[in-house]
């Protein structure tokens, strides 16, 4: 068989990130079968992504940046849904390599499928059944568009069904005829791998930050649920503070920009009692290298982010969710994860019960075997046999 040309399609540091398992098992397991474009739309613009960050991750630099930038969801959707087809008629490849939710997943699905290129869709099947949240809509159109479904956990794999996939579909596979696998988690497969060159290349940072390995609590707040609405954002971080006053235990937290500005022009007063606090340290955006060595040895994780809430599964360490809901439902299920919103209350109770039955918690192999790349990439090249 010829080599089969994919493309490759990212849009934000996050997706660069899952991208490169792909890239990796293409490079040293599929390298003779399988020729990989990657295209970046430039949907976030990130002053992280020089060639340091691709240097120190091991990540190849993408072969098309679109640049298109931030704009209100319509435009960009638009700007990358003209760009993503101009790549796709230059390239004509045999299928695109979608991941997750973003406006650039459900662009490149648009591109593909108006032109008959076969969608692949990674992390298929998310929900979290409200649909106000963009993302929740990028899910589900772009699942509707793809030939292959890869659902990372079997909760996602069941709600693929329930929307009326079928899994007993047979080949030839394509948009009206999809096949959906249950595959384990792309971000599983990373983690092995970063965990081990975050052990390597960051073995010096918490001692730089002055801190000893699990005795911190590591926290993320960026969404803007959180961080454009004052009231919230002040009832979180004060709920946080009172709570590493009266634990004596150190809250580390690295300000994304967008927390960081609203805190400075709409909080004055609190932003002085964080900076001032013997057991808040807020320190600048950690690249995410930092950020994997930081989650790796932290007691316990407070977020809004979904991914770290997996990565704190990964790394066996309780985590605080503050949102009224998850797309990682098992881990709730699991009591390894507790939604807490913006409630103090809720907070405080899943604060406390962590600190109490932390090392009780069990953390079971939802994800798979760390082999997910090589999988998705085995069915992928089945369908071209």
């Amino acid at each position: 068989m010829s080599k089969i040309k994919v493309v490759n399609l990212v849009g934000a540091r996050p997706q660069i990130i899952k991208a490169s398992a792909i890239s990796r098992a293409i490079k040293h397991k599929f390298s003779s079968s399988i020729k990989e474009i990657i295209v970046h739309t430039g949907q976030h613009y990130d002053k992280e992504l020089s060639q340091v960050f691709f240097d120190e991750l091991e990540i190849p630099k993408p072969d098309y940046n679109l640049g298109i930038g931030s704009a209100r969801h319509g435009k960009q959707t638009g700007l990358m849904l003209s760009g993503i087809e101009e790549v796709l008629l230059i390239e004509k490849p045999d299928c695109l390599i979608l991941y997750g939710d973003t406006n650039s997943t459900l662009a490149g699905a648009l591109a593909a499928v108006k032109q008959h290129f076969p969608v692949v869709h990674v992390e298929a099947g998310l929900r979290s059944f409200n649909k106000t949240m963009p993302e929740e809509i990028n899910r589900i159109m772009s699942d509707h568009a793809s030939t292959l479904l890869f659902a990372p956990t079997n909760a996602a794999f069941k709600n693929l069904i329930a929307e009326g996939f079928k899994p007993e579909n047979t080949p030839p596979y394509n948009v009206n005829n999809p096949k959906i696998y249950l595959t384990g988690d792309i971000m599983y497969d990373n983690s092995l791998f970063f965990s081990s060159l975050a052990e390597k290349k960051k073995k010096h940072l918490l001692e730089q930050l002055s801190i000893q390995a699990n005795e911190y609590v590591l926290v993320t707040i960026h969404r803007d649920i959180n961080t454009d609405d004052i009231l919230r954002l002040n009832t979180l971080l004060t709920s946080l503070l009172m709570l590493a006053e009266e634990t004596g235990i150190t809250f580390v937290m690295p300000l994304h920009p967008r927390t960081s500005n609203s805190l400075k022009n709409n909080l004055e007063e609190l932003n002085r009692k964080l900076l001032k606090n013997q057991y808040i340290k807020i320190i600048p955006p950690v690249s995410y290298l930092e950020m994997t060595f930081l989650e790796m040895k932290s007691r316990m994780i407070i977020t809004d982010s979904g991914g770290v809430q997996k990565e704190a599964h990964f790394f066996k360490k309780p985590c605080i969710v503050l949102r009224r809901e998850t797309e990682w439902v098992e881990l709730v299920k699991n009591g390894t994860v507790m939604l807490a919103d913006a409630d103090p209350a809720l907070i405080t109770a899943a604060f406390n019960f962590f600190l109490s039955k932390g090392s009780t918690l069990e953390y079971p192999a939802f994800y798979g075997d760390g082999k997910t790349a090589e999988f998705i990439l085995k069915e992928i090249l089945m369908m071209f046999e």
